[in-house]
């Protein structure tokens, strides 16, 4: 069974950053592309970041700059570094498979920013 846990969120003041990261069990890690994606409230899911197999990286025009996605295969993990937050980054934010299952989401992890 496919499990993809978030952690690493919380509050933040803008300008501040914030890790997190997703454990991902019960898929060969290392031959999946993966990514992150939030949901604001009132909004829609949108996706943030993706990286692949590879190590190729894409970011949304809104986080460019400011996030970055990495992976470790050997931990199963997949990161995403967010600097320079801003209050509109406030969201819950899931990662998932690249394109995202629909069986995989998981709880997400709440990123608040504020002063």
């Amino acid at each position: 069974q496919v499990q993809l846990l978030e952690s690493g969120g919380g509050l933040v003041q803008p300008g501040g950053s914030l890790r997190l990261s997703c454990a991902a069990s019960g898929i060969i890690f290392s031959i999946v592309g993966m990514g992150w994606y939030r949901q604001a409230p009132g909004k829609q899911r949108e996706w943030v970041a993706i990286v692949s197999v590879g190590g190729t990286t894409k970011y949304a025009d809104s986080v460019k700059g400011r996030f970055t996605i990495s992976r470790d295969n050997a931990k199963n993990t997949v990161y995403l570094q967010m600097n320079s937050l801003k209050p509109e980054d406030t969201a819950v934010y899931y990662c998932n498979l690249d394109p995202p299952h629909d069986n995989y989401w998981g709880q997400g992890t709440q990123v608040t920013v504020s002063s």
